[in-house]
């Protein structure tokens, strides 16, 4: 589970909780600084608000109130790690386990996106190309396969196209209108040899293969390497219920085990697609009167495959036909048949957008497929003889490493990334082995950090050339991304620009963050091994609901608007 687990969008009785919390840590900074609690036989006089403000405003009360919330009986068994940083002046605010290791989450974008910044810049763009033995002729019709070169572009997709499945393919279907193409006497072919490696990333586990937020990697990708199912009901009780799914593809197939149910019924319904499999198992229920019905996103296998069946779907409705069938070529085929660039002649190509713009894309929604693209994207530009790549000979005209070759032989382009991101941190000075990281999203459970490392990536990031691409493409607290009905109404909302992460039992926070006194800090957050038995109780029944339980994120939040309020200064 990832950030998608816990979104970050509240239920009236989250926002309870949420106020809840907030109530406490205010009980809290009252006991802990206010004199008004103290000396009640013989009072002194009592000081003003200014007086009290400026007496309570210090780096040891703010490190006191931290201390106090992360002490509290709920945490005894989980584990608080977390480093805070003046950015202004260098100097440290507050720590605790700044060098123990912690499960990031999705906290792990925040390397692969300044990684990905790093070599290849904010300008750099994917490119797409269409290639064939022979142009077309005089009649429109090319009289071989037309092959689809994929290098890793994640952004054909229908979340950037207004919701439109097809419109981020229309670039390369006008590329073959220009070249004459009106007619394809052969394959169309997908190739998505570039990257060298499974689809997953290393650590992902088999049950979130399924869902939109496990989809599998790509050379080739297209829609988020998703489908959109929705199931309605049928027109009478014990019908089957209607699925259709978006886009209308055959390249997925559905068994019906569901059932149209009697009114008032609750829905209930199960999507099952086994690993390696595009059958889908769909049972359970819908009432006959849901107006919702039921609606997941599912990872389709081989996305590769879906790509050229849904271009060919959109290329029959600009009027161009395929007479032979689509098919797919991997990185395992071409290290017996490479690709020979020499003898294919490029009929047209398109670019992604700009990097910086996937960066946000990358960050703001927490996007896994996305993240672990722009790692296997900075693997293939930096690593030399990569699996099937070590006979690619790219077109010259293809924008040149940014970094000379390495020697070394990678056997995926995956390995390849993580040992750039190594050699990465070397330079950001992060100390060697505070970072072990094996894939680019933080799906995995495998990965873990330390808060001082991530304070010190967020302090080189602020210093980089491209700080403010970074910062722009973090979610910003009550107003976008995954932070967008978080922190809302307080001094952080606005203010607070960090990534969030998610997996079960571990939820972080890191990013930067303004205090009312104008300084500049950097923070990481992290709880690790956190279950709130009396919270998941009252979700499971509300009714028997005693004394409202905070969210984990809510915890984690309630440090951040503690640093966004406070009125003193590290110097």
């Amino acid at each position: 589970m990832s950030d998608q687990f816990d979104p970050g969008i509240s239920s009236s009785p989250r926002l309870l909780c949420r106020q809840a919390s907030l109530a406490v840590l205010v009980c809290f900074h009252l006991l802990t600084v206010s004199p008004v609690f103290a000396g009640a036989q013989n009072k002194p006089p009592v000081p003003t608000h200014s007086e009290q403000t400026a007496q309570a405003e210090t780096i040891e009360s703010l490190r006191l109130r931290i201390a106090t919330h992360i002490s509290q009986p709920r945490f005894a068994a989980a584990q608080w790690g977390i480093k805070i940083v003046s950015l202004d002046t260098g100097k440290l605010i507050f720590e605790h386990n700044p060098q123990k290791y912690f499960s990031p989450a999705s906290n792990a974008k925040l390397y692969t996106a300044a990684l990905a910044l790093e070599r290849l810049g904010t300008d750099y763009r994917i490119k797409t190309s269409l290639y064939s033995t022979s142009r077309p002729n005089a009649s429109g019709t090319l009289k071989a396969d037309l092959i689809v070169y994929g290098r890793g572009d994640p952004t054909m997709a229908a979340r950037l196209n207004g919701g439109d499945y097809f419109k981020g393919l229309e670039p390369l279907i006008t590329q073959l209108v220009n070249a004459g193409v009106r007619r394809i006497e052969g394959d169309l072919v997908g190739d998505e040899s570039y990257f060298a490696g499974p689809p997953f990333g290393s650590g992902w586990e088999w049950d979130d293969l399924q869902a939109y937020y496990g989809a599998e990697a790509s050379a080739l990708t297209v829609n988020d390497n998703a489908i959109d199912v929705f199931v309605k009901p049928a027109e009478r009780i014990g019908m089957p219920c209607k699925i259709t799914t978006g886009p209308m593809t055959s390249y997925v197939t559905f068994i019906n085990r569901t059932q149209t149910a009697a009114r008032g019924s609750d829905t209930a319904v199960t999507v099952y697609r086994p690993v390696g499999e595009n059958h889908v198992f769909v049972t359970g229920r819908v009432a006959i009167d849901s107006a919702n019905g039921y609606y997941t996103a599912l990872a389709v296998h081989n996305p590769a495959g879906l790509f050229v069946s849904t271009l060919k779907d959109a290329m029959a409705a600009r009027g161009i036909s395929v007479t032979g069938r689509t098919r797919v070529i991997d990185w395992k085929y071409r290290e017996v048949t490479p690709i020979n660039f020499d003898k294919l002649i490029e009929l047209g190509s398109v670019e992604s957008m700009p990097l910086g713009e996937i960066i946000r894309e990358t960050l703001k929604p927490s996007q896994n497929l996305y993240a672990q693209l722009l790692l296997l994207q900075v693997g293939a530009k930096q690593g030399m003889g990569v699996g099937g790549q070590g006979s690619v000979k790219e077109p010259a005209t293809l924008t040149p490493n940014p970094q000379p070759p390495t020697p070394v032989t990678y056997s995926t382009t995956e390995e390849a990334g993580v040992a750039s991101m190594n050699d990465f941190l070397e330079t950001v000075g992060v100390k060697k082995g505070d970072v072990l990281l094996e894939e680019g999203s933080g799906l995995s459970r495998r990965d873990v950090i330390t808060p001082q490392a991530t304070v010190s990536l967020l302090s080189y990031v602020n210093r980089s050339r491209w700080a403010d691409t970074f910062r722009n493409a973090l979610p910003i607290a009550g107003v976008d991304g995954t932070l967008q009905n978080r922190m809302k109404g307080t001094a952080a909302a606005g203010n607070v620009r960090a990534k969030t992460g998610s997996l079960r039992y571990v939820y972080t926070l890191s990013g930067y963050v303004a205090t009312s006194a104008g300084e500049h800090l950097a923070f990481s957050i992290m709880l690790n091994n956190y279950y709130n038995a009396e919270r998941s109780a009252a979700l499971r029944d509300p009714q028997a609901a005693g004394r409202p339980q905070p969210a984990p994120r809510d915890d984690l939040d309630a440090i951040a608007i503690m640093l966004a309020g406070f009125t003193g200064r590290s110097q």
